[in-house]
């Protein structure tokens, strides 16, 4: 039985998706990451204002919320801003899923809706942190590979990231 639901947001869900932005953003990394570094990230990366700007300027959003309202997972789709991408890319910017609802098949019913969203380019561009191997397998099943690499800056230290894409029209030959 799924205990969810995914709805397209909008500007009033702004403090919705600040709050899940930073809470998973601190569930995953709370052992990889100095905790100064993931208060300065999640305060200037994940307020409701970003997520605001996000929307007003062509991003979309769906959020997914317990049968009682609850905010537990988004995914954003935006302009791309990563390395190796082209003109004709969109970016998955954030999919985010409290741990409580991994294997519940959120995060897939989140990915599709993101697919979806961008099927009408030719990629679907991504950036994950090099050591999260979860995040990896999920993108690697749903048919992303490695493009490029990208240092992240996390407060004041920068991480390795790899770059993944997954082709969304048969017109090219590789991602």
């Amino acid at each position: 039985m799924r205990d969810w639901n995914i709805r397209e947001a909008d500007a009033a869900d702004a403090e919705a998706l600040a709050l899940v932005g930073a809470a998973t953003f601190l569930e995953a990394f709370a052992d990889v990451i100095e905790g100064k570094d993931i208060v300065a990230h999640c305060a200037k990366a994940h307020s409701a204002q970003v997520y605001r700007d996000y929307l007003a300027t062509g991003s979309i959003a769906w959020l997914a919320e317990t049968a009682l309202g609850a905010p537990i997972g988004y995914a954003l789709n935006s302009a791309p801003d990563l390395p190796g991408m082209a003109v004709g890319d969109r970016e998955l910017k954030r999919i985010y899923v409290l741990s409580r609802w991994h294997g519940s098949g959120l995060a897939a019913a989140l990915m599709a809706q993101s697919l979806q969203e961008a099927s009408d380019h030719d990629r679907l561009l991504l950036g994950v942190y090099r050591h999260n191997h979860r995040a990896r397998a999920f993108y690697a099943k749903h048919g992303f590979v490695t493009i490029a690499e990208r240092m992240f800056r996390v407060g004041e230290t920068d991480h390795h990231d790899l770059v993944l894409a997954r082709l969304l029209t048969a017109t090219e030959s590789t991602p």
